[in-house]
């Protein structure tokens, strides 16, 4: 029975933290399909090892979906066509489901709009936390070599080089991807702004 001043019931409000955790859980996965996707589509694109045990255990993991796709939509140079429109296609998804839960109806631009700076704060983060293990070993562990940290090594030395021809070595250490951090950073904050207007 409701309350006489209008709060919704008990049972009605523990069905919506449970509907809540759902929706929660659930894009939680899906952003952990699209960082998967994406690294798959980065690491392509900064030519990592394919051999490297992390490229591979991303490569199996999201080759079930993109060999089908693959049929037909031809890859563009090196460009991975098919892993894209899967990620876009998860990231519309995640949009949709998000919108829902607070209500929002989205127009198609709207949706494509958001679901692109989505995909992109990701690969911020995704390239936020690869800067940070980097430099934590290159200060404490130079030298380091195994598979986790080559592909790392892959992922942030297209951007970190140029960097290091403006800001040199300070008494033996690399400082190139404090820069590149802040910026990242700030981008990032931008982009959830953004986000945070519609959801």
């Amino acid at each position: 029975m409701p309350a006489g001043n209008g709060q919704p019931t008990a049972p009605r409000t523990g069905a919506r933290v449970i509907i809540n955790i759902f929706y929660s859980l659930f894009t939680t996965l899906l952003d952990l399909v699209i960082c998967v996707f994406l690294l798959r589509v980065m690491l392509q694109l900064v030519r990592a090892n394919f051999y490297n045990p992390i490229s591979q255990l991303i490569w199996k993991l999201t080759q079930p979906i993109t060999i089908p796709l693959a049929r037909f939509v031809p890859r563009i140079r090196n460009v991975d066509t098919p892993a894209l429109l899967v990620l876009a296609a998860v990231a519309v998804l995640d949009i949709l489901i998000v919108g829902s839960l607070y209500g929002q109806s989205l127009e198609t631009l709207q949706m494509l709009w958001l679901a692109l700076l989505k995909v992109v704060s990701l690969a911020l983060k995704i390239y936020m936390l690869s800067l940070l293990v980097v430099t934590i070993l290159s200060w404490v562990g130079p030298g380091v070599s195994n598979p986790a940290a080559n592909v790392l090594w892959s992922l942030t030395e297209p951007v970190l080089k140029p960097v290091r021809r403006v800001i040199p070595l300070v008494a033996g250490l690399d400082l190139s991807p404090i820069p590149v951090m802040v910026v990242f950073q700030a981008v990032l904050t931008q982009l959830s702004a953004v986000l945070g207007l519609y959801f």
